[in-house]
């Protein structure tokens, strides 16, 4: 362990406050200490992708684009970082291959240093392009182990996933823990044998919802592990990362060498406990999200996940329900065929339990998204899917049994056209294409501002 070197990779910019606070951060809260992270030595700072970039519009009113370059002219030294989804970008459905490899090139040019690409089901097929287009730009293509619990999802599997992944180019791996899942005893199994099968760097990512991520941590480290996510104190723990302080004085400690400055990271800590405060006061910042849920280990759901789930059954008016959907998620996952529980796989698996619950009646109700991807459009299921069950509820509709990108003819050009004007550049082009309806409308309000600064204020919550 001597002398070992241990990489950081800082998520509060991203997955920190999109675990807490459903990604509500201002740029103007993160803008005075930008140049101070830069300067702290961290491996990457995850920054952007995931749930940002519609945040960014839908509610914060603020061109990602822009973000980005903000953060990249204001953290030159340190690798920028990002979430991608693979065909699905940062949006809900696949993309055309032209649309694919247009928004990673421009989000090369804007600043982003490192892609950390997955597939919501482990398809292998779901992330060629985008592997593709990262490799052409000449940045990091950090493929993704998208870590859950099934009757297929061993330490073979993500063994074997992984060997596919470093064969086809992959640049580093990413075992990402959505859930807050992976215990230290299988975390130090599975890094242990990803260290003696491929040779790229291995990079965990887990959350504290379930309360062992430090001990996972710890346990993944000393199986070999060459980074991992944490968040700043002020905005760790709970439904977020472990705290990057802590971890990183534990390990120096213990030999390993963070490179990280201390004074530096301090001073970090110290903006980010206003910032919190205020998120506190004006209620955007739930206290519930600060507590770990061991549940996560029974029922394996991540936290985002559940706090959606709780607020749909709210809205129902059934909050008495709350146990019995959370009983039925892993049975409708199971009909599923095991998809792992993440975006946007657990969106669908979590309403569609709830209506299987509100209804009194198991898929009395079913929605779009789960006939199309009964239908294949999403990939292939890690285990075949029952056909009385397929039937059942799309019929004899035909299934994608290929790449369901292979369907989808160049579509750049045409978002182009019908957007016409408002777009001034591929940038904009590609806003629209992600969020048609919400895209469309932060591109009219831009264009033509009519909201006061009053009203920005009470959109946003923040001010």
């Amino acid at each position: 362990m001597k002398n070992q070197r241990i990489g950081i990779t800082e998520t509060v910019l991203r997955d920190a406050h999109q675990s807490l606070m459903a990604t509500r951060m201002s740029i103007e809260d993160m803008l005075p200490i930008l140049p101070v992270m830069d300067e702290v030595g961290f491996e990457s700072i995850e920054c952007w992708g995931g749930a940002t970039f519609d945040a960014c519009i839908r509610f914060l009113k603020e061109d990602p684009w822009q973000r980005l370059r903000t953060m990249k002219e204001k953290m030159p030294k340190t690798p920028l970082q990002m979430l991608l989804r693979g065909q699905n970008l940062l949006g809900y459905r696949h993309y055309a291959d032209d649309v694919v490899t247009t928004f990673v090139e421009k989000s090369a040019e804007n600043g982003i240093d490192i892609f950390r690409i997955f597939d919501a089901l482990n398809d292998p097929r779901n992330v060629q392009t985008s592997l593709k287009a990262v490799k052409a730009c000449g940045k990091e293509a950090q493929l993704v182990l998208a870590y859950t619990i099934s009757e297929v999802h061993t330490i073979d599997y993500f063994v074997a996933l992984a060997e596919e992944f470093e064969a086809m180019g992959a640049d580093s791996i990413c075992v990402k823990d959505m859930a807050g899942i992976l215990t230290p005893a299988k975390g130090f199994e599975l890094v242990s044998r990803l260290k003696e099968t491929v040779s790229v760097p291995i990079i965990v990512h887990t959350h504290c919802t379930s309360g062992v991520a430090a001990m996972t941590y710890q346990a993944v480290v000393y199986a070999g592990a060459d980074r991992i996510d944490t968040a700043i104190s002020p905005l760790s723990e709970g439904t977020s990362q472990p705290a990057t302080e802590s971890l990183a004085i534990s390990f120096e400690e213990s030999g390993y060498s963070s490179g990280l400055n201390f004074e530096k990271l301090s001073l970090v800590a110290d903006h980010f406990r206003k910032v919190k405060d205020r998120y506190l006061v004006n209620g955007v910042l739930d206290p519930k999200m600060l507590i770990p849920d061991p549940r996560t280990l029974i029922y394996q759901v991540p936290g985002g996940m559940l706090s959606n789930m709780y607020a749909q059954l709210k809205q129902a008016n059934a909050l008495d329900k709350y146990e019995e959907v959370l009983k039925e998620v892993p049975r409708v996952r199971a009909d599923l065929g095991f998809p792992p529980l993440v975006t946007p796989l657990s969106q669908m698996v979590g309403t569609q339990a709830a209506m299987n619950c509100l209804t009194n009646e198991r898929y009395k109700m079913v929605s779009n998204e789960i006939k199309a991807y009964l239908s294949g459009e999403y990939g292939k299921s890690p285990v075949p899917i029952k056909e009385t069950f397929r039937k059942q509820l799309i019929g004899d509709a035909p299934v994608i049994t290929d790449r369901p990108a292979n369907h989808l003819k160049p579509e750049f050009q045409e978002l182009r056209r019908e957007i016409g004007g408002l777009a001034k550049t591929d940038e904009d082009v590609l806003t629209y294409a992600l969020f048609p309806q919400v895209g469309k409308s932060f591109l009219q309000e831009r264009a033509s501002p009519a909201t006061t600064s009053e009203e920005v204020i009470k959109v946003t919550g923040y001010l």
